[in-house]
């Protein structure tokens, strides 16, 4: 089966975005695993601050208290910044789903600062001259920040373990982009190689685009090789050259909506000839040229009498086939002739534009075009009707 180009190109476009979403992940987990060192050393400047609090000389006990209040506030300013720390941890907050237990963790440490600075108050106040209570209140703040500290690390290895599990996961992945997307664009240069060259006469084409840009290519068989398919006025296909190019390329449609639009350049009938066979047959080969350039590798113009054209347009949407349409109608109507029997010369067409349903003929559709092209001309001229149109008339 051939490859899409257009979807090997979306597949890539997806995986770099997917690529670029799970790399922000990974960042974001090396940050917050980077903030995990901000709270080990927030929690040992804290162990460093204490220890100096007990260690204060009380000979000159005013300088001791000035150095106690700042110093116990820091305390409490510094457990306060591991909050502020916690509340960006992402990963552990949502991830590892810590919050609980960290947050008990820095409650606790929050009420032994306060003891043990009530404690170092008082000792240096004279209001207790035995240090055993600050001694005591020492070790536990200690014994509890060394409890956290432990913890932390705990989660800082789990925190770890995640970044580690997505640096393998996604080295797997790049790993078989890079194989799957390297090989498939060697295919698809091997297609454009070969189109460019067409010397590999067993060449396998590998694309679906590369395999209609061939088809293309050998769209226009010369008058020399294949006359009888096309009309020798404008170049392009006959009726049963239209024919043969639908049924070759029916198997190829990038969508399931074909429309058909039988069009008629307006008061240019074979009957009523209104200028020269050489400026008539001029006006037909540029209208003609004016289409094909609307058209794609999986669509199929034809002229198919004298002064009607035959569109058969694959598309999207049965919306954009229309507005295609009128897109051809209108540049049709922008286009100028000069003559030198009736100086500037402008036509215009008129059009009926029906979709073609999977489970009819093409025949029958062409059918249905024409009588909506009847509608058209007796409403007026340089119009594209629809079916609804007809049927709104017909009510």
């Amino acid at each position: 089966m051939k490859q899409s180009i257009k979807q090997i190109f979306n597949n890539m476009s997806m995986f770099f975005i997917f690529a670029t979403v799970f790399a922000s992940f990974g960042v974001m987990v090396s940050l917050d695993h980077e903030s995990s060192y901000d709270k080990i050393d927030n929690l040992l400047n804290q162990k460093s601050i204490i220890e100096s609090l007990t260690k204060l000389e009380k000979d000159d006990i005013e300088l001791a208290l000035i150095q106690f209040n700042g110093k116990s506030t820091q305390l409490h300013d510094e457990t306060k910044k591991l909050h502020t720390l916690y509340q960006y941890s992402f990963i552990e907050r949502f991830i590892v789903s810590n919050a609980d237990e960290y947050l008990k963790d820095l409650k606790k440490l929050t009420e032994l600062t306060t003891s043990f600075n009530n404690s170092a108050n008082d000792y240096y106040n004279n209001k207790d001259k035995n240090r055993d209570k600050l001694e005591k209140e020492f070790y536990n703040i200690n014994h509890h920040i060394d409890y956290i500290i432990i913890n932390s690390t705990n989660y800082s290895k789990s925190k770890f373990n995640i970044h580690k599990s997505m640096t393998y996961i996604a080295f797997v992945l790049i790993l078989l982009a890079t194989f799957i997307f390297r090989r498939k664009l060697q295919n698809i240069y091997s297609d454009l190689h070969f189109l460019h060259n067409l010397d590999k006469k067993d060449y396998n084409i590998y694309s679906q685009e590369a395999d209609a840009i061939l088809i293309r290519m050998n769209r226009k068989p010369v008058t020399e090789e294949n006359p009888h398919m096309i009309d020798p006025v404008t170049g392009i296909n006959n009726h049963k050259g239209m024919v043969h190019a639908y049924s070759q390329k029916k198997g190829m449609k990038e969508s399931n909506f074909t429309t058909v639009t039988v069009v008629e350049i307006d008061n240019f009938s074979k009957s009523k000839r209104a200028y020269s066979q050489e400026f008539t047959q001029t006006i037909l080969k540029k209208v003609a040229f004016a289409i094909s350039l609307h058209e794609k590798s999986t669509d199929v113009i034809a002229r198919t009498d004298y002064n009607q054209f035959t569109i058969i347009l694959s598309r999207s949407s049965k919306d954009q086939a229309y507005k295609d349409v009128e897109l051809i109608r209108k540049s049709i109507s922008e286009m100028e002739f000069k003559s030198n029997e009736t100086g500037i010369v402008h036509v215009t067409i008129s059009g009926g534009f029906v979709g073609k349903p999977n489970n009819s003929t093409l025949d029958e559709s062409i059918r249905e075009s024409k009588k909506v092209l009847v509608f058209t001309q007796k409403n007026g001229f340089n119009t594209i009707s629809q079916v609804r149109d007809l049927a709104k008339d017909e009510l």
